[in-house]
Protein backbone atom coordinates (compact mmCIF):
# COMPACT_ATOMS: atom_id res chain seq x y z
CA UNK A 1 0.00 0.00 0.00
CA UNK A 2 1.65 3.18 -1.04
CA UNK A 3 1.38 6.33 1.66
CA UNK A 4 1.27 4.22 4.51
CA UNK A 5 2.15 7.10 6.89
CA UNK A 6 -0.46 9.75 4.79
CA UNK A 7 -3.41 6.70 4.76
CA UNK A 8 -2.47 6.40 8.99
CA UNK A 9 -2.84 10.11 9.71
CA UNK A 10 -6.50 10.41 7.63
CA UNK A 11 -8.31 7.79 9.47
CA UNK A 12 -10.74 8.20 12.40
CA UNK A 13 -12.45 5.68 14.24
CA UNK A 14 -14.98 6.76 16.89
CA UNK A 15 -17.88 5.93 18.54
CA UNK A 16 -21.33 7.63 18.92
CA UNK A 17 -22.75 7.16 22.86
CA UNK A 18 -25.79 8.21 23.77
CA UNK A 19 -29.05 7.46 26.69
CA UNK A 20 -32.01 5.76 23.92
CA UNK A 21 -34.24 8.13 22.04
CA UNK A 22 -30.89 10.93 22.10
CA UNK A 23 -30.82 11.00 18.06
CA UNK A 24 -27.90 8.49 18.00
CA UNK A 25 -28.85 7.15 14.81
CA UNK A 26 -29.95 10.07 13.48
CA UNK A 27 -26.75 11.73 13.60
CA UNK A 28 -24.84 9.41 11.95
CA UNK A 29 -26.87 9.10 9.38
CA UNK A 30 -26.83 12.83 8.78
CA UNK A 31 -22.59 11.98 8.99
CA UNK A 32 -23.40 9.16 6.39
CA UNK A 33 -25.27 11.47 4.49
CA UNK A 34 -22.66 13.90 4.50
CA UNK A 35 -19.89 11.04 3.37
CA UNK A 36 -22.18 10.57 0.13
CA UNK A 37 -22.95 6.91 1.06
CA UNK A 38 -26.86 7.23 1.53
CA UNK A 39 -29.95 8.93 -0.32
CA UNK A 40 -31.44 10.32 2.33
CA UNK A 41 -32.12 9.98 6.22
CA UNK A 42 -33.03 6.15 7.18
CA UNK A 43 -31.13 4.75 3.82
CA UNK A 44 -27.82 3.14 3.23
CA UNK A 45 -26.87 3.08 -0.45
CA UNK A 46 -26.56 -0.46 -1.80
CA UNK A 47 -25.14 -1.28 -4.57
CA UNK A 48 -28.41 -3.05 -6.40
CA UNK A 49 -30.09 -0.38 -8.16
CA UNK A 50 -32.53 -0.31 -5.53
CA UNK A 51 -31.36 -1.82 -2.43
CA UNK A 52 -31.81 0.18 0.58
CA UNK A 53 -30.61 -0.72 4.32
CA UNK A 54 -30.69 0.97 7.45
CA UNK A 55 -27.71 1.07 9.82
CA UNK A 56 -30.08 -1.03 12.24
CA UNK A 57 -30.20 -3.76 9.99
CA UNK A 58 -31.22 -6.45 12.28
CA UNK A 59 -35.03 -7.36 12.07
CA UNK A 60 -35.73 -7.65 15.51
CA UNK A 61 -34.38 -3.56 15.52
CA UNK A 62 -36.28 -2.57 13.01
CA UNK A 63 -39.49 -3.88 14.63
CA UNK A 64 -38.87 -2.90 18.41
CA UNK A 65 -37.04 0.48 17.01
CA UNK A 66 -33.94 -0.11 18.86
CA UNK A 67 -30.26 -0.79 18.53
CA UNK A 68 -28.99 -3.72 20.38
CA UNK A 69 -26.22 -4.26 17.73
CA UNK A 70 -23.19 -2.38 17.19
CA UNK A 71 -23.08 -1.40 13.05
CA UNK A 72 -19.48 -0.58 11.30
CA UNK A 73 -20.20 2.53 9.04
CA UNK A 74 -17.22 3.78 6.91
CA UNK A 75 -16.93 6.68 4.96
CA UNK A 76 -14.51 9.82 3.15
CA UNK A 77 -15.04 12.97 3.80
CA UNK A 78 -13.02 16.11 3.94
CA UNK A 79 -9.67 13.82 2.32
CA UNK A 80 -10.41 11.78 5.20
CA UNK A 81 -11.41 8.43 6.16
CA UNK A 82 -14.12 7.81 8.98
CA UNK A 83 -15.03 4.71 10.50
CA UNK A 84 -18.14 5.15 12.76
CA UNK A 85 -18.93 2.25 15.32
CA UNK A 86 -22.74 3.02 15.56
CA UNK A 87 -23.00 1.34 19.50
CA UNK A 88 -26.43 -0.39 20.82
CA UNK A 89 -28.48 2.18 22.30
CA UNK A 90 -30.61 0.13 25.06
CA UNK A 91 -28.67 -0.36 28.12
CA UNK A 92 -29.04 -4.07 28.27
CA UNK A 93 -26.65 -4.34 25.57
CA UNK A 94 -24.14 -1.88 27.45
CA UNK A 95 -21.55 -4.69 26.98
CA UNK A 96 -21.45 -5.27 23.73
CA UNK A 97 -20.77 -1.47 23.45
CA UNK A 98 -18.16 -1.31 26.38
CA UNK A 99 -16.19 -3.40 24.10
CA UNK A 100 -17.24 -1.51 21.33
CA UNK A 101 -15.40 1.46 23.10
CA UNK A 102 -11.87 -0.34 23.22
CA UNK A 103 -11.49 -0.62 19.50
CA UNK A 104 -11.80 3.55 19.11
CA UNK A 105 -9.62 6.54 19.39
CA UNK A 106 -12.42 8.98 19.87
CA UNK A 107 -16.16 9.32 21.18
CA UNK A 108 -19.42 11.60 20.09
CA UNK A 109 -22.00 11.90 22.85
CA UNK A 110 -25.04 12.99 21.95
CA UNK A 111 -27.01 14.32 24.35
CA UNK A 112 -31.45 15.40 24.04
CA UNK A 113 -30.88 19.54 24.96
CA UNK A 114 -34.85 18.75 26.30
CA UNK A 115 -33.44 16.40 28.94
CA UNK A 116 -29.28 16.91 29.79
CA UNK A 117 -27.12 14.22 31.12
CA UNK A 118 -29.39 10.77 31.31
CA UNK A 119 -28.27 7.63 33.29
CA UNK A 120 -26.89 5.60 30.33
CA UNK A 121 -24.89 8.38 29.04
CA UNK A 122 -23.24 8.86 32.72
CA UNK A 123 -22.64 5.19 32.90
CA UNK A 124 -21.26 4.45 29.46
CA UNK A 125 -19.13 8.04 29.88
CA UNK A 126 -17.52 6.41 33.03
CA UNK A 127 -16.09 3.47 30.99
CA UNK A 128 -14.54 6.40 28.23
CA UNK A 129 -13.52 8.45 31.23
CA UNK A 130 -11.01 5.63 32.17
CA UNK A 131 -9.46 5.48 29.03
CA UNK A 132 -8.80 8.75 28.73
CA UNK A 133 -9.42 9.46 25.10
CA UNK A 134 -11.56 12.49 23.35
CA UNK A 135 -14.82 12.70 24.28
CA UNK A 136 -16.94 15.65 21.63
CA UNK A 137 -20.35 16.81 23.06
CA UNK A 138 -23.19 17.39 20.59
CA UNK A 139 -26.19 18.24 22.45
CA UNK A 140 -29.26 17.19 20.01
CA UNK A 141 -32.80 18.49 19.54
CA UNK A 142 -32.42 22.18 20.01
CA UNK A 143 -35.18 22.62 17.45
CA UNK A 144 -37.70 21.46 20.10
CA UNK A 145 -38.18 23.28 23.32
CA UNK A 146 -34.73 22.65 24.79
CA UNK A 147 -33.32 23.76 28.11
CA UNK A 148 -30.68 26.30 29.02
CA UNK A 149 -27.70 26.29 27.45
CA UNK A 150 -25.93 27.63 30.15
CA UNK A 151 -27.45 24.91 32.50
CA UNK A 152 -26.64 22.12 29.90
CA UNK A 153 -22.96 23.17 29.54
CA UNK A 154 -23.33 23.41 33.79
CA UNK A 155 -24.48 20.24 34.49
CA UNK A 156 -22.27 18.35 31.87
CA UNK A 157 -19.47 19.60 33.54
CA UNK A 158 -21.26 18.61 37.44
CA UNK A 159 -22.04 15.48 36.44
CA UNK A 160 -19.66 13.99 34.20
CA UNK A 161 -16.94 15.87 35.83
CA UNK A 162 -15.28 16.69 32.37
CA UNK A 163 -14.55 20.72 31.17
CA UNK A 164 -16.14 22.07 28.46
CA UNK A 165 -15.68 24.71 25.27
CA UNK A 166 -18.36 25.32 23.36
CA UNK A 167 -17.69 25.23 19.65
CA UNK A 168 -21.35 27.04 19.03
CA UNK A 169 -23.77 29.03 21.23
CA UNK A 170 -27.56 28.01 20.10
CA UNK A 171 -29.79 31.45 19.97
CA UNK A 172 -32.96 30.06 20.74
CA UNK A 173 -34.87 27.14 20.83
CA UNK A 174 -37.95 24.58 19.29
CA UNK A 175 -40.46 27.20 17.68
CA UNK A 176 -37.93 30.88 18.24
CA UNK A 177 -34.97 28.90 17.46
CA UNK A 178 -32.82 31.66 15.12
CA UNK A 179 -29.76 29.78 14.72
CA UNK A 180 -25.88 29.09 16.45
CA UNK A 181 -23.42 31.24 17.12
CA UNK A 182 -20.04 30.05 15.29
CA UNK A 183 -17.63 30.70 17.88
CA UNK A 184 -14.80 29.50 15.61
CA UNK A 185 -15.64 32.34 13.03
CA UNK A 186 -17.53 34.40 15.08
CA UNK A 187 -20.66 34.59 13.03
CA UNK A 188 -24.11 33.30 13.22
CA UNK A 189 -25.47 30.37 11.02
CA UNK A 190 -28.91 31.12 11.05
CA UNK A 191 -31.81 28.27 11.17
CA UNK A 192 -33.73 27.59 7.92
CA UNK A 193 -37.11 28.08 9.11
CA UNK A 194 -36.47 30.90 12.10
CA UNK A 195 -38.66 33.48 12.44
CA UNK A 196 -37.31 37.34 13.38
CA UNK A 197 -37.27 37.26 17.23
CA UNK A 198 -34.79 40.35 18.02
CA UNK A 199 -35.39 39.83 21.89
CA UNK A 200 -34.07 36.13 21.43
CA UNK A 201 -31.38 37.05 18.98
CA UNK A 202 -29.98 39.87 22.25
CA UNK A 203 -30.09 37.65 24.98
CA UNK A 204 -28.20 34.74 22.63
CA UNK A 205 -25.79 37.44 21.86
CA UNK A 206 -25.09 37.94 25.77
CA UNK A 207 -24.65 34.75 26.45
CA UNK A 208 -22.56 33.98 23.91
CA UNK A 209 -20.39 37.20 25.11
CA UNK A 210 -20.78 35.76 28.56
CA UNK A 211 -19.62 32.50 27.50
CA UNK A 212 -16.10 34.02 25.46
CA UNK A 213 -15.46 35.53 28.50
CA UNK A 214 -16.11 33.24 31.92
CA UNK A 215 -15.41 30.58 29.52
CA UNK A 216 -12.97 27.35 29.53
CA UNK A 217 -9.77 28.18 27.68
CA UNK A 218 -9.12 26.31 24.54
CA UNK A 219 -6.45 23.36 24.97
CA UNK A 220 -6.16 20.52 22.58
CA UNK A 221 -4.05 18.90 24.86
CA UNK A 222 -6.82 18.52 27.47
CA UNK A 223 -9.09 17.74 24.79
CA UNK A 224 -6.45 14.73 23.18
CA UNK A 225 -6.83 13.57 26.69
CA UNK A 226 -10.01 13.10 27.96
CA UNK A 227 -10.27 16.15 29.83
CA UNK A 228 -11.84 18.72 27.70
CA UNK A 229 -14.76 18.52 26.31
CA UNK A 230 -15.84 20.87 22.67
CA UNK A 231 -19.68 21.23 22.66
CA UNK A 232 -21.59 21.60 19.76
CA UNK A 233 -25.44 22.40 19.59
CA UNK A 234 -27.78 21.09 16.54
CA UNK A 235 -30.70 19.59 15.09
CA UNK A 236 -29.46 15.76 13.62
CA UNK A 237 -32.84 15.73 12.47
CA UNK A 238 -33.27 18.98 10.87
CA UNK A 239 -29.33 18.56 9.61
CA UNK A 240 -28.44 21.93 11.28
CA UNK A 241 -25.27 22.49 12.81
CA UNK A 242 -24.05 18.87 11.91
CA UNK A 243 -21.70 20.44 9.14
CA UNK A 244 -19.73 22.82 11.75
CA UNK A 245 -19.45 19.65 13.62
CA UNK A 246 -17.88 17.11 11.51
CA UNK A 247 -15.25 20.23 10.29
CA UNK A 248 -14.22 20.53 13.82
CA UNK A 249 -14.69 17.26 15.13
CA UNK A 250 -12.08 16.00 11.62
CA UNK A 251 -9.79 19.14 12.42
CA UNK A 252 -9.36 17.69 16.43
CA UNK A 253 -10.10 14.02 16.81
CA UNK A 254 -6.96 11.82 16.92
CA UNK A 255 -5.31 9.38 14.09
CA UNK A 256 -4.86 5.88 15.20
CA UNK A 257 -3.25 5.80 18.95
CA UNK A 258 -0.96 3.51 20.63
CA UNK A 259 -2.48 0.50 22.07
CA UNK A 260 -0.85 -1.28 25.35
CA UNK A 261 -0.14 -5.00 25.56
CA UNK A 262 -0.55 -7.15 28.91
CA UNK A 263 3.26 -6.63 29.51
CA UNK A 264 2.60 -3.20 29.60
CA UNK A 265 4.42 -1.85 26.28
CA UNK A 266 2.98 0.14 23.32
CA UNK A 267 2.03 -1.18 19.96
CA UNK A 268 2.43 2.19 17.56
CA UNK A 269 0.22 2.15 14.67
CA UNK A 270 2.85 2.79 12.19
CA UNK A 271 5.60 -0.19 13.75
CA UNK A 272 5.74 -2.51 10.68
CA UNK A 273 4.17 -5.65 12.40
CA UNK A 274 0.61 -6.49 11.91
CA UNK A 275 -1.62 -6.69 14.87
CA UNK A 276 -5.12 -6.53 15.92
CA UNK A 277 -7.70 -7.39 17.84
CA UNK A 278 -11.46 -8.92 17.79
CA UNK A 279 -14.22 -6.54 19.88
CA UNK A 280 -17.10 -8.08 18.62
CA UNK A 281 -18.15 -11.28 17.06
CA UNK A 282 -21.38 -11.22 14.88
CA UNK A 283 -23.67 -14.27 13.17
CA UNK A 284 -25.57 -14.26 10.34
CA UNK A 285 -25.37 -10.84 9.34
CA UNK A 286 -26.24 -11.54 6.06
CA UNK A 287 -29.68 -14.21 6.24
CA UNK A 288 -29.04 -16.13 2.75
CA UNK A 289 -25.59 -17.21 4.06
CA UNK A 290 -25.94 -17.75 7.50
CA UNK A 291 -22.36 -16.47 7.86
CA UNK A 292 -20.25 -15.47 10.84
CA UNK A 293 -18.08 -12.54 11.15
CA UNK A 294 -15.32 -11.67 14.05
CA UNK A 295 -14.86 -7.57 13.69
CA UNK A 296 -11.34 -6.50 14.13
CA UNK A 297 -9.40 -3.32 15.31
CA UNK A 298 -6.38 -3.38 13.12
CA UNK A 299 -3.58 -1.73 15.56
CA UNK A 300 -0.46 -1.80 13.36
CA UNK A 301 0.97 -2.53 10.39
CA UNK A 302 -0.93 -3.00 7.11
CA UNK A 303 -3.38 -5.79 6.47
CA UNK A 304 -2.99 -7.41 2.91
CA UNK A 305 -5.32 -9.90 1.68
CA UNK A 306 -4.14 -13.00 2.00
CA UNK A 307 -1.51 -12.41 4.91
CA UNK A 308 -0.37 -14.91 7.05
CA UNK A 309 -1.52 -14.13 10.75
CA UNK A 310 -1.00 -16.09 14.38
CA UNK A 311 -3.96 -16.24 16.61
CA UNK A 312 -2.36 -15.78 19.65
CA UNK A 313 -4.29 -17.14 22.14
CA UNK A 314 -4.20 -20.99 20.14
CA UNK A 315 -0.87 -20.53 18.69
CA UNK A 316 -2.69 -21.04 15.07
CA UNK A 317 -1.90 -20.00 12.03
CA UNK A 318 -3.97 -18.85 9.23
CA UNK A 319 -4.13 -16.97 6.41
CA UNK A 320 -6.84 -13.58 5.83
CA UNK A 321 -8.08 -14.24 2.45
CA UNK A 322 -11.77 -13.58 3.19
CA UNK A 323 -11.71 -10.36 4.52
CA UNK A 324 -14.70 -7.23 3.95
CA UNK A 325 -15.33 -3.72 5.18
CA UNK A 326 -18.83 -2.72 5.90
CA UNK A 327 -21.28 0.05 5.11
CA UNK A 328 -24.19 -1.03 7.71
CA UNK A 329 -24.32 -4.71 6.72
CA UNK A 330 -23.36 -3.94 2.79
CA UNK A 331 -19.59 -5.22 2.28
CA UNK A 332 -17.16 -5.77 0.11
CA UNK A 333 -13.82 -7.70 -0.13
CA UNK A 334 -11.42 -5.94 1.36
CA UNK A 335 -7.38 -5.83 -0.44
CA UNK A 336 -5.31 -3.59 2.28
CA UNK A 337 -6.24 -1.78 5.15
CA UNK A 338 -4.39 0.29 8.17
CA UNK A 339 -4.53 0.91 11.73
CA UNK A 340 -7.56 2.34 12.73
CA UNK A 341 -9.65 0.50 10.39
CA UNK A 342 -12.48 -2.05 11.08
CA UNK A 343 -11.99 -5.45 8.73
CA UNK A 344 -13.84 -7.97 9.29
CA UNK A 345 -12.89 -11.67 8.71
CA UNK A 346 -15.18 -14.65 8.16
CA UNK A 347 -15.08 -17.14 10.51
CA UNK A 348 -15.63 -20.83 11.07
CA UNK A 349 -15.28 -20.93 14.83
CA UNK A 350 -11.50 -19.95 15.32
CA UNK A 351 -12.13 -16.70 16.90
CA UNK A 352 -13.44 -15.48 20.51
CA UNK A 353 -13.91 -11.48 22.06
CA UNK A 354 -11.04 -10.13 22.99
CA UNK A 355 -8.50 -12.15 20.82
CA UNK A 356 -5.05 -10.87 19.51
CA UNK A 357 -3.63 -11.81 15.94
CA UNK A 358 -0.48 -10.97 14.48
CA UNK A 359 2.07 -11.40 11.65
CA UNK A 360 5.47 -12.53 11.87
CA UNK A 361 7.00 -14.41 14.75
CA UNK A 362 7.44 -11.10 17.68
CA UNK A 363 4.09 -12.95 19.67
CA UNK A 364 1.86 -10.06 20.45
CA UNK A 365 -1.23 -10.16 23.10
CA UNK A 366 -3.49 -7.19 23.79
CA UNK A 367 -5.25 -7.12 27.25
CA UNK A 368 -8.56 -8.97 27.75
CA UNK A 369 -12.04 -6.80 26.89
CA UNK A 370 -14.74 -6.37 29.80
CA UNK A 371 -17.15 -8.78 30.52
CA UNK A 372 -20.32 -8.38 32.61
CA UNK A 373 -21.15 -10.82 35.20
CA UNK A 374 -24.75 -12.29 34.50
CA UNK A 375 -27.97 -11.16 36.89
CA UNK A 376 -31.13 -12.90 35.24
CA UNK A 377 -31.11 -16.84 34.35
CA UNK A 378 -33.49 -18.81 32.33
CA UNK A 379 -33.16 -22.40 31.84
CA UNK A 380 -33.64 -22.94 27.69
CA UNK A 381 -35.85 -25.70 26.37
CA UNK A 382 -36.02 -27.01 22.18
CA UNK A 383 -39.99 -26.90 21.46
CA UNK A 384 -39.28 -29.85 18.69
CA UNK A 385 -36.27 -32.49 19.60
CA UNK A 386 -35.87 -33.10 16.22
CA UNK A 387 -34.41 -29.82 16.07
CA UNK A 388 -31.42 -30.68 17.80
CA UNK A 389 -28.62 -29.75 15.59
CA UNK A 390 -29.76 -26.87 14.52
CA UNK A 391 -30.64 -26.16 18.18
CA UNK A 392 -27.22 -26.78 19.77
CA UNK A 393 -25.46 -24.58 16.65
CA UNK A 394 -27.62 -21.76 16.92
CA UNK A 395 -26.80 -21.48 21.05
CA UNK A 396 -22.89 -22.20 20.12
CA UNK A 397 -23.01 -18.95 17.67
CA UNK A 398 -24.96 -16.81 19.95
CA UNK A 399 -23.02 -17.17 23.03
CA UNK A 400 -19.62 -16.71 20.78
CA UNK A 401 -20.93 -13.51 20.25
CA UNK A 402 -20.60 -12.16 24.24
CA UNK A 403 -24.38 -11.10 24.81
CA UNK A 404 -25.78 -14.22 26.23
CA UNK A 405 -23.29 -16.40 28.87
CA UNK A 406 -24.12 -20.05 28.61
CA UNK A 407 -24.46 -22.32 31.48
CA UNK A 408 -25.34 -26.07 32.18
CA UNK A 409 -26.21 -28.23 35.25
CA UNK A 410 -23.18 -29.61 36.81
CA UNK A 411 -24.99 -32.85 36.83
CA UNK A 412 -27.22 -32.94 33.68
CA UNK A 413 -27.75 -31.52 30.33
CA UNK A 414 -29.85 -28.87 31.08
CA UNK A 415 -28.88 -25.48 29.53
CA UNK A 416 -29.28 -22.29 31.62
CA UNK A 417 -28.67 -18.82 29.69
CA UNK A 418 -27.59 -15.82 31.82
CA UNK A 419 -27.75 -12.30 30.39
CA UNK A 420 -27.26 -8.48 31.64
CA UNK A 421 -30.67 -7.38 30.83
CA UNK A 422 -34.33 -9.01 29.79
CA UNK A 423 -34.57 -7.69 26.11
CA UNK A 424 -31.51 -9.89 25.73
CA UNK A 425 -33.73 -13.25 26.30
CA UNK A 426 -36.38 -11.60 24.23
CA UNK A 427 -33.71 -11.09 21.19
CA UNK A 428 -32.24 -14.66 21.74
CA UNK A 429 -35.64 -15.86 21.31
CA UNK A 430 -36.45 -14.23 18.38
CA UNK A 431 -32.99 -14.46 16.70
CA UNK A 432 -33.16 -18.79 17.85
CA UNK A 433 -36.69 -18.54 16.14
CA UNK A 434 -35.47 -16.25 13.01
CA UNK A 435 -32.10 -17.31 12.36
CA UNK A 436 -32.04 -21.15 13.06
CA UNK A 437 -35.74 -22.43 12.92
CA UNK A 438 -35.98 -23.36 16.15
CA UNK A 439 -38.42 -22.54 18.30
CA UNK A 440 -37.29 -22.31 22.18
CA UNK A 441 -39.30 -21.94 25.30
CA UNK A 442 -37.83 -20.51 28.95
CA UNK A 443 -38.18 -21.22 32.31
CA UNK A 444 -37.46 -18.62 34.40
CA UNK A 445 -34.93 -19.16 37.19
CA UNK A 446 -35.08 -15.23 38.01
CA UNK A 447 -31.93 -12.94 39.33
CA UNK A 448 -29.10 -14.86 40.74
CA UNK A 449 -26.04 -13.92 42.21
CA UNK A 450 -22.94 -15.54 40.07
CA UNK A 451 -19.61 -16.52 41.57
CA UNK A 452 -16.90 -18.55 39.82
CA UNK A 453 -15.53 -20.82 42.76
CA UNK A 454 -11.62 -22.19 42.15
CA UNK A 455 -12.14 -25.94 41.00
CA UNK A 456 -9.63 -27.40 43.31
CA UNK A 457 -12.00 -25.82 46.20
CA UNK A 458 -15.18 -27.25 45.28
CA UNK A 459 -17.26 -29.98 46.99
CA UNK A 460 -20.42 -30.67 45.65
CA UNK A 461 -22.17 -31.06 48.90
CA UNK A 462 -21.75 -27.80 49.16
CA UNK A 463 -24.41 -26.59 46.20
CA UNK A 464 -28.25 -26.49 47.50
CA UNK A 465 -31.42 -25.15 46.46
CA UNK A 466 -30.31 -21.41 47.35
CA UNK A 467 -27.04 -21.68 45.94
CA UNK A 468 -27.78 -24.32 42.45
CA UNK A 469 -24.11 -25.35 40.67
CA UNK A 470 -23.51 -25.04 37.04
CA UNK A 471 -20.76 -25.11 34.78
CA UNK A 472 -19.54 -22.32 32.24
CA UNK A 473 -19.28 -23.04 28.55
CA UNK A 474 -15.42 -23.38 29.77
CA UNK A 475 -16.65 -26.00 32.09
CA UNK A 476 -15.76 -24.18 35.08
CA UNK A 477 -17.64 -24.46 38.36
CA UNK A 478 -20.14 -21.28 39.15
CA UNK A 479 -22.54 -20.94 41.82
CA UNK A 480 -25.35 -19.15 41.27
CA UNK A 481 -26.91 -17.66 44.70
CA UNK A 482 -30.82 -17.00 44.91
CA UNK A 483 -29.55 -13.48 46.42
CA UNK A 484 -26.84 -11.40 48.56
CA UNK A 485 -28.27 -12.85 51.64
CA UNK A 486 -27.69 -16.76 50.83
CA UNK A 487 -24.35 -15.49 49.11
CA UNK A 488 -23.41 -13.96 52.74
CA UNK A 489 -24.70 -17.52 54.48
CA UNK A 490 -22.40 -19.53 51.98
CA UNK A 491 -19.20 -17.09 52.68
CA UNK A 492 -20.13 -17.03 56.84
CA UNK A 493 -19.88 -20.93 56.28
CA UNK A 494 -16.87 -21.92 54.13
CA UNK A 495 -14.58 -18.63 55.44
CA UNK A 496 -11.76 -20.44 53.67
CA UNK A 497 -13.68 -21.02 49.63
CA UNK A 498 -12.74 -17.94 47.07
CA UNK A 499 -15.61 -16.92 45.26
CA UNK A 500 -14.66 -14.69 42.15
CA UNK A 501 -17.28 -12.37 40.38
CA UNK A 502 -16.03 -13.20 37.15
CA UNK A 503 -14.06 -15.49 35.22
Amino acid sequence: MDNFQEQLKNRRTFAIISHPDAGKTTLTEQLLLHGGVIREAGTVKGRGAKKLASSDWMAIEQQRGISVTSSVLQFDYDGKRINILDTPGHEDFSEDTYRTLMAVDSVVMVVDAAKGIEPQTKKLFEIVSQRGIPVFTFFNKIDRDARSPLDLVDELETVLGIQAYPMNWPIGSGQILQGIYDLQKDELISFKNASNHPEVVAEGEDEVELVKDAGNEFDEDAIAHGKLTPVFFGSALANFGVTEFLREYLKYAPAPVPVATVDGSLVEPSDSQFTGFVFKIQANMDPRHRDRIAFLRIVSGEFDRGMDVTLQRTGKKMRLSNVTQFMAEERENVQTAVPGDIIGIYDTGNFQIGDTIYSGKKSVEFPDLPTFTPEYFNKVIAKDVMKQKSYHKGIAQLVQEGTIQLYQSWSGTEYIIGAVGQLQFEVFKFRMENEYNVEIAFEPIGSKVARWINPDQLDEKMASSRNLLVRDRYDQPVFLFENKFALNWFKDKYPDIDLEEKM
